[in-house]
C-alpha cells in the first residue's frame, strides 16, 4: 500500500477535481497521509487564474518537491496537476526536473490508474474536455455535513481579463438526472448543506439536449435531502424570472446568491465584455432584493483594470456603498498572458491598485459592520460545525448566509449540539464579520444526520 499526500490549491472547483482524483486513489489502495514527509506519492493540484495564485503554487512544488530527498521525506512520485500545468506545462517540464509527471486539467481522473499501471508519462495535457459524472469515485474532503457538487466544467464567456476558458475549455453541463444521483449520494454520507459550483452557474444546462435551466435543475434538487443548497458564481448576464422564484420560494434553497459583478463602469464593463451595462445590474439587483426577503448576496470586483480613471474608481465605491453587498471579494488586477486585456493599454501602477483594493475593502468593511450590529438580537438558524479551534469553550458555525471556507462565522458561547445540526441561535454580540451568540433553550431545530459524529460537545459559559 503506497502513502499519498494531496494538496489542493485554489478554488472549490479545485477541490472537486482533488476529490475526484482522491476516490480514484483510494479505490487503488493508496492511504492517505497528512504529513508529506511520509508519502510516496506527493500530488498537487495548482491553481494559475492570476498572480498570486501562480506564485503561491510554484511556492508549493518547490517546498513540496524536497521530499524527494531522502534525507526529507520517503517520495517516490511527484506529481503537479491543475491549471498551472495546463497553461505552462512545456516550461515547467523544463524548469522543474523534480516534478515527475505533470497533468492538465481534463487528465486528473486518469491519474490514479496510469500511476498504478506504472505508464504514466512526463506530460498528460490533453484538451480540456472531461467532466466527472455521478458515478465517478470521489472523496468528499470536507466534513461529512457540506459538501461542493460541480454541476458543469468550462466557460463560454469571453471576458477580457481572465484565462479560464483557455484553461478549462468550453462549457460542459452534467444532466440534471446525474447531478441528483450524486446530491443524493452526498446526502446519504451525511450531508446537510450543498454548494453548488461550476465556472458560470447561469450558463447550466444551455449545450445539453432541450436546453434545462439551473432552475430547472433546482427545482429537481428540491427532494435531494439536502437542507440547505447554496448558489455560487452566478453570472449576471442571464438571470430568468423563474430563477428568481426559485431563490424567493423554494425550501431547501437558501437566500445566498454569489454573483460575481466585476464593475460598474459601462466604459470599463464594455472593454471587458461582460454583455451587460450598469443599469442593467442595478436592475437586476434591485429587483432580487425586492422579490428575494431576506437575500445574502456576495459579488468579486476587479480594481485596477487596464484604463480605469480616478472616476471609474470613485464610481465603483459609489457603487458598493449603495449596494450595501453583504459579502464583497476585491481582486487586484493581474495582467495575464493570453488575456485580451494583457494586450489593453492603461495600465495601472502595482501601489494604486493596491490602494483602490484597500479602499474598497475598508467601505465593505464598514457595511459588514453594520449589518452584523442589526443582527444583534435576531435568532438565526446555524449549522454546527465543532469546537472553535480558539477554545474549547466554544462551538462555531454559519447561518445560512455564511458560505463555508470565504465567509465569517458564527461562535455559540452557551448550549449543547453536534457537529451537522441546524440549531437557533440568538445574536449577543458582532464583529466585522464574525457574530457571537448562544443556543436557544430547547431541541435543536433539525438534527444531525446519523453519519455525522456522535459525539456530543457541551459548551461551557
Amino acid at each position: 500500500m503506497s502513502a499519498l499526500y494531496l494538496l489542493t490549491l485554489g478554488c472549490p472547483k479545485n477541490r472537486v477535481d482533488s476529490e475526484v482524483m482522491l476516490g480514484g486513489f483510494l479505490e487503488k489502495g493508496y492511504e492517505l497521509v497528512q504529513d508529506p514527509a511520509k508519502a510516496e506519492v506527493i500530488v498537487v493540484n495548482t491553481c494559475a487564474f492570476i498572480g498570486p495564485a501562480k506564485e503561491e503554487s510554484v511556492d508549493a512544488i518547490l517546498e513540496l518537491g524536497r521530499y524527494k530527498d531522502p534525507e526529507a521525506g520517503r517520495c517516490e512520485t511527484f506529481v503537479v496537476t491543475g491549471c498551472l500545468t495546463q497553461r505552462y506545462g512545456e516550461e515547467l517540464q523544463r524548469e522543474m526536473p523534480e516534478v515527475d509527471h505533470f497533468v492538465g486539467t481534463s487528465g486528473y481522473a486518469e491519474l490514479p490508474d496510469l500511476l498504478a499501471a506504472r505508464r504514466l508519462p512526463k506530460a498528460v495535457i490533453p484538451d480540456p474536455e472531461y467532466l466527472h459524472d455521478a458515478e465517478t469515485p470521489r472523496v468528499n474532503s470536507l466534513p461529512s455535513y457540506t459538501a461542493y457538487v460541480k454541476i458543469s466544467e468550462g466557460c463560454d464567456n469571453q471576458c477580457q481579463f481572465c484565462i479560464i476558458p483557455k484553461l478549462r475549455g468550453a462549457q460542459r453541463s452534467r444532466p440534471i438526472a446525474d447531478v441528483v444521483r450524486e446530491a443524493k449520494g452526498l446526502v446519504a454520507r451525511g450531508a446537510v448543506e450543498l454548494n453548488l459550483v461550476a465556472q458560470d452557474l447561469t450558463a447550466y444546462g444551455y449545450d445539453l439536449a432541450g436546453r434545462p435551466r439551473l432552475h430547472d435543475l433546482l427545482e429537481a434538487l428540491a427532494d435531494c435531502g439536502a437542507r440547505w443548497l447554496r448558489l455560487h458564481y452566478a453570472y449576471p448576464r442571464d438571470f430568468p424570472d423563474r430563477l428568481i422564484d426559485v431563490l424567493a420560494k423554494q425550501p431547501n434553497v437558501v437566500r445566498y446568491l454569489d454573483m460575481p459583478i466585476q464593475h460598474c463602469s459601462d466604459r470599463l464593463l464594455r472593454s471587458m465584455r461582460r454583455g451587460r451595462d450598469s443599469r442593467f445590474l442595478r436592475d437586476l439587483l434591485a429587483e432580487l432584493r425586492a422579490r428575494v426577503p431576506g437575500l445574502v448576496l456576495r459579488t468579486s470586483l476587479i480594481a485596477g483594470l487596464p484604463g480605469e480613471t480616478e472616476d471609474d474608481f470613485r464610481e465603483l465605491c459609489e457603487f458598493v456603498k449603495e449596494q450595501r453587498f453583504e459579502r464583497l471579494g476585491v481582486f487586484e488586477y493581474s495582467d495575464e498572458e493570453g488575456t485580451g486585456a494583457f494586450e489593453m493599454d492603461g495600465k495601472l501602477p502595482q501601489k494604486l491598485i493596491r490602494r483602490r483594493r484597500r479602499e474598497l475593502m475598508a467601505i465593505q468593511r464598514k457595511v459588514n459592520r453594520e449589518q452584523n450590529r442589526a443582527l444583534v438580537g435576531r435568532t438565526l438558524e446555524v449549522l454546527v460545525e465543532g469546537a472553535s479551534p480558539e477554545t474549547e469553550h466554544l462551538l462555531v458555525g454559519r447561518h445560512a448566509g455564511q458560505a463555508p471556507e470565504i465567509d465569517g462565522q458564527v461562535y455559540i458561547n452557551a448550549g449543547e449540539a453536534k457537529p451537522g445540526a441546524i440549531v437557533r441561535v440568538r445574536v449577543e454580540q458582532a464583529a466585522d464579520y464574525d457574530l457571537v451568540g448562544g443556543v436557544v433553550e430547547g431541541a435543536p431545530l433539525l438534527p444531525p444526520p446519523a453519519p455525522t459524529l456522535p459525539r456530543k460537545l457541551r459548551v461551557v459559559s
